[in-house]
């Protein structure tokens, strides 16, 4: 019976705020599984890659010459593309979601003025789902960005910190 009412919380939730929840619960899924994928990566496979990017610039017996200098340059861009993987996509994600939000502003709105045209602007009732459906999404879409760009924002300084420091080891010796 515990198990049956934050199921039944969140059936409700989805009722009042209408169609547009769902597809803002698809994209910020898709969001959040970008920025797990993303940690995964930092933890367990970008390090070996810095490693070997490392260990490939230090076997150089050429580390001054112009065509060191781009070898040096590839192989920072390489751990660049791999640490900056997904994260456009992220942050795209982050600004559709209260775009999605509006959506289901507007959609909810609609349904006010359609109860108003037909019952009159006395059924407050009728119109209270309308709202319902007009102010959630707006709600949803706010958090799901502002969770979104947080950690898109962590990521996007991670990145630039790790890139920064392969770079500062990939130097002469």
């Amino acid at each position: 019976m515990q198990l049956a009412d934050p199921i039944e919380a969140v059936s409700n939730f989805f009722d009042r705020g209408g169609d547009v929840l769902y597809l803002i619960l698809m994209v910020t899924f898709l969001m959040w599984m970008l920025i797990l994928e993303r940690q995964w990566y930092y933890r367990r496979l970008f390090p070996a890659e810095a490693q070997a990017a490392i260990d490939t610039w230090h076997q150089r017996s050429d580390q001054t010459s112009w065509y060191a200098m781009q070898i040096r340059g590839e192989l920072i861009s390489k751990v660049r593309v791999g640490l900056e993987h997904s994260l456009l996509v992220v942050k795209s994600l982050v600004a559709v979601c209260p775009l999605l939000g509006l959506l289901g502003t507007v959609t909810g709105m609609i349904e006010v003025f359609d109860v108003m045209a037909i019952a009159g602007s006395g059924n407050t009732r009728a119109m209270a789902s309308g709202v319902s459906k007009a102010t959630i999404p707006t709600m949803a879409g706010m958090v799901a960005a502002l969770s979104g760009m947080i950690l898109s924002l962590q990521i996007e300084r991670f990145a630039s910190n790790e890139t920064e420091r392969v770079a500062d080891r990939l130097t002469h010796e």
